[in-house]
């Protein structure tokens, strides 16, 4: 009788019939994986798309602007639905989610700096703040973590804060659409209130230079401002402005937590770095 093998035991053949090593037939399964094409990465790139979409009708069309900068938020918590239930959870998907969404948030920004001069600091801070917060919390954990460790998996030893806000999804994915709805909310009022936007007190599109200026040079500011005035009513965005304030608040305190946490981390491993190398400098011994 012919002797059987089990199928735990079977190795795999290449095209010559000659046997592959395990970990080398584990490889030539892993190159077989577009990591590129994974369901999540596939909208985040949709993701990307949709923004680029929104900031080119950013200028003048603040309907159609709002809709797609809106899908794209939500579609980041589509993205993290989609790798959880077809286990598709990769480091380049969470890099690719990530610096869409400090991109997108930086671009709106940068606009409502230019849509209100006065308060081109504080949005200049906001984008400040939230890029370096989330640049020296990416080293700290890339560095002083555990090896493969998520810049999103935060003992709660070291900040209770930033534990509860990355290890609930619901919490995160509030925090940050609220975030975006704010932005988007002072988007929409820009268009629409002459107490934030003075400018649009004096815009006149039924001027009879306004059609020619708009169509001959479409993106000069005095097109955009005429474009601008009234086009819409600004009580629902004051609404939501009002609405979502506190969270994007709250969220804001939370990168300045996470920037300060970080460093600390980081300053830890500087201190333990130099005492292993003997640089730790002595303390003078007091003279008898």
């Amino acid at each position: 009788m012919s002797e059987r093998r089990s199928p735990r035991f079977s190795r795999k053949m290449n095209g010559n019939g000659a046997a592959i090593a395990p970990d080398k037939a584990q490889e030539h399964d892993a190159e077989e994986e577009n990591i590129f094409l994974f369901i999540p990465n596939l909208i985040g790139y949709s993701r990307i798309v949709l923004a680029v979409a929104s900031l080119y009708y950013m200028p003048l069309h603040p309907r159609t602007c709002s809709v797609l900068y809106s899908i794209s938020c939500l579609l980041d918590a589509l993205d993290g639905i989609a790798a959880r239930r077809y286990q598709q959870a990769t480091k380049f998907g969470a890099v690719l989610d990530m610096v869409t969404d400090r991109c997108t948030t930086s671009c709106l920004l940068v606009f409502l700096a230019s849509a209100f001069p006065r308060w081109a600091i504080v949005f200049q801070s906001l984008v400040s703040l939230d890029l370096a917060s989330h640049y020296i919390h990416m080293v700290a954990t890339l560095t002083m973590g555990s090896k493969g460790q998520s810049h999103k998996k935060v003992d709660g030893s070291r900040s209770w804060i930033l534990n509860a806000y990355y290890s609930d999804n619901k919490t995160l994915f509030i925090f940050c659409l609220m975030n975006e709805v704010f932005f988007i909310s002072l988007y929409l009022l820009s268009f629409s209130s002459p107490t934030l936007s003075p400018s649009l007190l004096g815009a006149n599109p039924s001027s009879p230079s306004a059609p020619s200026q708009l169509w001959t040079q479409p993106w000069s500011a005095q097109a955009i401002e005429q474009a601008r005035a009234n086009k819409m009513d600004s009580t629902v965005p004051w609404i939501i402005a009002a609405l979502s304030f506190p969270i994007m608040a709250g969220k804001q305190f939370i990168h300045v937590v996470q920037m300060v946490k970080a460093s600390k981390w980081l300053a830890e491993g500087d201190v333990a770095e130099r005492r292993k190398l003997g640089l730790t400098k002595k303390p003078n011994s007091q003279a008898s």
